[in-house]
């Protein structure tokens, strides 16, 4: 007797090339649980928590940039945190500051940490060809340099397709007779010819961030999942880091992590105190991070030009952060000590917006000016 199942319903490609969990009518619910709808996840939780006390500053969310975001159907969270210290924060009716939501590719800023430390301990070197450190790599990355990865400075033949990623992720079912795929081996298949980047801006590709990671693990002899617990410990968070794995194990260093908000903050406060944490814990290197805002790489396309591309992260010069799929962002000034954080869900057929993006980077950045 053969007992009949039946593909997962929320990771089954339903239409418009997405599962049900990622579709308008089902992404909020969704994205407020993505921790338990993958398939691959990995859990980390500090010892010692970073605590936070309430120093309300009412005027931050009297101003109108500000009121307008927290008014959007979409909005999740906002947390603005300086020092030790919450200034403001709200939440949507349905979520909650105990609530873990998807940062998407803020995820992508653990590179940023976990690289300074590579190159400060003379195991990476930025100038380095990817192929020295992963031979097995394909032809999209094996002649680029290390720097031209970290900076999305690198042309190849691969465009940010959210299928093929997804699939190698666990983010949903391959259809029938298609192979599942893992993130490295999907990176391997990655082809390019010439790999200079010609267009004067940031060629955004997730894959860049898995193969940093994967550089970094095989330079220091270290698993990933090591480097993620020293980041989450320093850190000082609260809730649990909850980031997805490929079947392998590997985390999804691109995009795969959900935090709350204010432990997203918590995290952030990393970049503000530029590698400090918790009871002397320090992660990063703190001259890595003020050369990734001094010295920034491509620009992005208009109208979000006037930020750069930097080492894994955004920047103008001054803060230092990240946006993520669906609408996400955090934001962390070393200079005020300030993170602003902002989740929500994005219910539109892409899931993106560039002129929503922008404008909330801008009032992210008044709010942490101080």
């Amino acid at each position: 007797m053969t007992l009949h199942s039946i593909a997962n319903p929320d990771l089954a490609t339903l239409f418009d090339n997405k599962p049900r969990w990622n579709l308008p009518d089902h992404r909020r619910r969704g994205f407020h649980n993505l921790h338990t709808v993958v398939r691959y996840t990995m859990s980390l939780r500090a010892p010692r928590v970073l605590p936070l006390r309430k120093e309300v500053d009412w005027t931050i969310g009297e101003r109108p940039e500000v009121a307008r975001y927290l008014a959007m159907p979409h909005f999740s969270a906002f947390v603005v945190v300086r020092d030790d210290r919450i200034l403001y924060e709200a939440y949507a009716p349905d979520f909650g500051p105990d609530r873990p939501h998807p940062i998407m590719s803020i995820t992508k800023t653990t590179l940023n940490l976990m690289l300074g430390r590579a190159v400060a301990d003379g195991l990476v070197n930025l100038d380095e060809r990817v192929g020295t450190y992963l031979p097995e790599i394909g032809t999209g990355y094996a002649e680029a340099t290390i720097k031209a990865v970290a900076d999305m400075n690198v042309a190849n033949d691969f465009t940010e397709d959210y299928y093929a990623i997804d699939l190698a992720n666990g983010w949903r079912l391959p259809l029938e007779g298609e192979k599942e795929r893992t993130t490295r081996s999907f990176a391997c298949g990655i082809v390019g010819r010439d790999l200079v980047n010609r267009t004067g801006h940031a060629l955004y590709k997730s894959p860049n961030s898995d193969v940093l990671g994967w550089i970094v693990e095989r330079a220091s002899g270290r698993p990933l999942r090591d480097w993620l617990i020293e980041i989450v410990e320093a850190a000082g968070l609260e809730g649990c880091f909850h980031i997805t794995c490929d079947r392998e194990g590997v985390p999804l260093v691109d995009g795969g992590a959900c935090v709350t908000a204010r432990d997203l903050a918590r995290y952030g406060l990393l970049f503000a105190r530029k590698g400090e944490g918790v009871d002397g814990r320090r992660v990063g290197n703190a001259a890595f991070i003020e050369e990734t805002r001094r010295n920034p790489g491509p620009s992005l396309e208009k109208p979000r030009d006037w930020m750069r591309y930097s080492r894994q992260t955004y920047t103008d010069g001054t803060f230092i952060g990240h946006g993520g799929h669906g609408g996400q962002y955090m934001l962390a000034n070393p200079d005020t000590g300030t993170v602003v954080v902002y989740f929500s869900v994005l219910e539109n057929k892409t899931a993106s917006d560039a002129d929503f993006g922008g404008g909330l980077v801008k009032m992210m950045e008044v709010a942490a000016d101080g």
